[in-house]
């Protein structure tokens, strides 16, 4: 009796997963962001559709990103890239939620603390992956143009630990 209790309940399951496979929807272009739940919509998108942009206020000019799937500044999660020029730094920050980052082409230096330090940092090779724990400290450097790709679950926000390194607060 037990045996085929979980038998049936093995195949209700992978019935409901073919019926969610069958039903997806089209795939979305990069301009379009997906917004819903990861298994309410299959999202496909070429490297010719990658819609880059100058990142956002919050981090210092010169790296462009593309948000790839939901929206890093509301509750969710989300997949963008971004892709910096040799040399880029940003200082020392924290976000309020856990970071993974896959390094994709280039080399990316990432350390733990309070202070931009190069002599504390660890180097990403493409395929090199790192995940930040939620409030954690950290600050990147780049050598050599550099893609990566970062996914976690939002609101995603930039909090610099000296308000001064903040680019929002520059003078223009």
């Amino acid at each position: 009796m037990r045996k085929t209790l979980m038998l049936a309940l093995a195949l209700g399951l992978c019935g409901a997963i073919f019926q969610a496979a069958i039903g997806q929807e089209k795939p979305t272009p990069a301009s379009k962001k997906a917004s819903a739940s990861p298994m309410a919509k299959h999202v496909v998108i070429p490297p010719s559709d990658i819609k880059w942009e100058d990142a956002p206020p919050s981090l210092p000019p010169g790296a462009k990103v593309a948000v790839l799937y939901g929206d890093p500044a509301k509750s969710g999660p989300f997949t963008l890239r971004a892709k910096a020029p040799d040399g880029y730094k940003v200082p020392a920050h924290w976000h309020p939620t856990t970071e993974y980052v896959t390094v994709l082409s280039g080399t990316l230096y990432m350390g733990t603390g309070d202070k931009l330090d190069e002599s504390k940092g660890s180097e990403l090779k493409a395929g090199g992956f790192s995940s930040m724990p939620a409030k954690m400290r950290h600050f990147v450097w780049m050598k050599g143009d550099t893609e990566f790709e970062i996914h976690g679950n939002g609101p995603f926000q930039v909090t610099y630990v000296n308000p001064q390194d903040d680019p929002r607060k520059a003078k223009k």
